[in-house]
C-alpha cells in the first residue's frame, strides 16, 4: 500500500527455484504479493501485519536444520524494535531466530545465545516510525549449527550485501 513494488534490482536476484523457505513478516495487503511470493517458492510462512487481512497467524515457529525459527510482524512488541522486548517474545516462543519486522529497518543482534533479524522492507515502504527506510531483505544459508545471513539493501540505486554469522550453542 505504501510501495508500487519490489525495485528491480531485487527481482533480478530472487527468482523461482532458489529459495527453499519464504519466512515473511507480514503486511502484504493484496494477495498479488502473495502469489508472487508463492510463485519464487512454495514454502511460503506469513505472519499478520497490522495491514493484513485473513487467517495469517501472529506468530509462527518452524524447524529448518538444527535451529527451531520464530517469525512475528512486531507491531504487537511494545515499545516497536525494542531488543529486551523482542527478546521476551523470542524467549516465549523457545525460538534459536527470531524474524520479525514492522519498523521497516533491517537491523540484527546476537543476544542471549540467540539471533534476532530484522529484514526490513523488501520495497522500502516508508515507515511513520523510521524515516530512513532503504528496501532491504534477509537470505540465510543454515548449513548444520551454523547460519550465514546475507542481508541486501538497496544504497544508492546499488546492491550492497553484508553477511552476519551466527553459531548456535550445541
Amino acid at each position: 500500500m505504501r510501495a508500487t513494488d519490489i525495485p528491480p534490482q531485487f527481482k533480478q536476484l530472487l527468482v523461482p527455484g532458489k529459495i527453499q523457505h519464504i519466512l515473511c513478516t507480514g503486511d502484504l495487503c493484496v494477495k498479488e504479493v502473495h502469489d508472487y511470493l508463492k510463485g519464487l517458492c512454495s514454502d511460503l510462512h506469513v505472519t499478520k501485519g497490522e495491514f493484513d487481512e485473513g487467517t495469517y497467524p501472529e506468530t509462527k515457529v518452524l524447524t529448518i536444520g538444527a535451529f527451531k525459527i520464530g517469525i512475528s510482524h512486531g507491531h504487537q512488541v511494545v515499545p516497536w524494535g525494542d531488543l529486551e522486548s523482542l527478546a521476551m517474545l523470542q524467549r516465549q516462543l523457545d525460538v534459536d531466530i527470531l524474524i520479525t519486522g514492522h519498523t521497516h529497518q533491517f537491523k540484527a543482534y546476537k543476544y542471549e545465545d540467540r539471533l534476532v533479524i530484522n529484514p526490513g522492507s523488501a520495497t522500502g515502504a516508508y515507515s511513520a516510525i523510521t524515516p530512513d527506510v532503504k528496501p532491504s531483505f534477509v537470505l540465510m544459508d543454515i548449513d548444520g549449527l551454523r547460519v550465514v545471513s546475507y542481508v541486501y539493501e538497496l544504497v544508492n540505486g546499488e546492491v550492497k550485501v553484508d553477511k552476519i554469522e551466527f553459531t548456535k550453542t550445541s
